[in-house]
Parts: structure tokens; sequence; C-alpha cells
């Protein structure tokens, strides 16, 4: 098994939350019950993509820890079943690949985040904390509705629409968007997205931040390679056009 759980289990800590790991190999789904239980999380397992779109659908899960490469329904299917039947449960994608093509299948698929193997467990129970965060936001939260020209960003429904139609985000995209506009016109730093969006251990990865706005840019700008609504400030961050 690649995947290292080798760091001291943190002390229990009850009602952290029901997780859902799914993996095709024993082992690792073993080891990631073992150690997450002892943090004070409840586990369900699943080897099969199958198998964890059926328990997503009767049983309520905090967060989903997917592997990408297994038989039968594939981890990337997998996940665009989930997050159709569950809009907004948090995903983790688990993939040894580290490819900036197969990150961004994983992302469109509905991935909030993936984690490439062999990983730490720190890294993993903060991403996977982070991305819990967003499920557990009120719909009252900051229910004003935002627009830019065309763009509309209602937060209480969690859609956006461009010109009236509808645009598919997917949960961290819907976070990233909604927090640039509610500072439209103003550049936000790179380690400050990284922070309010992704949470407090992450700030230095750029090239993951990048990889989720071109992915923006082609959902939400009419020519991704010329942006008149998602603006880069060079060695700063991004910014969110205040009129266009």
């Amino acid at each position: 098994m690649s995947t290292n759980l080798t760091a001291p289990i943190v002390p229990a800590v009850e009602g952290q939350g029901t997780i859902l790991v799914v993996d095709d190999d024993s082992a690792t789904r073993r080891a990631l019950r073992v150690t997450l239980s002892g943090m004070g999380f409840t586990v369900v397992e699943a080897a099969r993509g199958e198998e964890a779109l059926s328990l997503v659908r009767v049983t309520w899960f905090d967060a989903v820890l997917l592997d990408v490469d297994m038989p039968g329904m594939g981890g990337i299917e997998a996940c665009r079943a989930i997050r159709h039947a569950i809009a907004r449960l948090p995903i983790l994608m688990l993939t040894v690949m580290d490819s900036e093509d197969d990150k961004v299948l994983a992302l469109d698929a509905g991935a909030d985040d993936y984690i490439t193997k062999p990983f730490q467990l720190r890294e993993l129970t903060a991403r996977m904390r982070a991305a819990m965060r967003w499920s557990k936001m009120t719909d009252t939260q900051d229910a004003a509705v935002l627009r830019v020209s065309e763009i509309e960003l209602d937060p209480a429904r969690h859609t956006v629409k461009k010109a009236g139609k509808l645009i598919h985000l997917t949960p961290k995209e819907f976070e990233l968007t909604h927090h640039l506009m509610t500072h439209a016109g103003r550049p936000i730093q790179h380690s400050r997205l990284l922070n309010t969006v992704w949470g407090e251990g992450y700030g230095n990865e750029l090239e993951y931040l990048r990889t989720f706005m071109r992915q923006l840019r082609k959902k939400l700008e009419d020519d991704p390679a010329n942006p008149k609504y998602l603006l880069t400030e060079a060695h700063v961050g991004y910014r969110f056009a205040e009129k266009v």
C-alpha cells in the first residue's frame, strides 16, 4: 500500500462526522478506517463505485474519500454520479496520477479536492476538513444575490448564471467565485484565496489555484485566454472585475 499513514493519530474526538471511504484496495480502506476512527470519525467502507453510489442515496455522509482507479464504475464516473445525486456532499479524489489533465478531469467531475498518493495523514485530514467546511455553510449566510455585468451568483440557491443561463460549477468553483465576487474590484492575494476557500493548511499551492481558475474561466468567460471577469493581478493574486 503506497498511502503513508505513519503519522501519530490525533486523540479521538467524538462526533467529527461520518466518512465514506471508497477504494478497491482493502488494505487502504482498513488503514483509513483505523486512522480516521481513532480521530473520532465514523467510517463506512465501499469497494466499488456502484456500492458508494447506492450508499450515498440512503445514508448521510459528511465527506467521501474516493479512489480514482477502480474496476467497474471508476472513480471519475462515480464522482460525477455522486455529485449529481448529492449536490453539496464534499468529495475528495485519491489518485496516484499527478498530471494536470488528471486533476482537471477530477475537478470537472465535481470533486472538491484531489490528493495524490502517497500522502501524509496530516494533509489528508486538513484537506478533508477544509472540504467539509463548505457543506456546513447555511443557506442564509451572505444571502444577497451578487451581480457583475452578465454574471449573477445566488448564495442561497447556490446557483451561478451568465446572461440568464445557468452555469454548472463544482462546489469549490462556486465558493471561489463567491469569494471573488464578494470582493469585486479588489485584488485578493493567492494565499488569502487558498486560506479562505480551502482552509488554513493552504497558502503556497499556486499551481493548484491556477488549475481551478483555468476551469472557471472556461465556464464563465467568452474567451478564457482574454478574460474580462476573472482577472490576474501579476505577482499578487486574482480580481473579479467590478464593471465590464
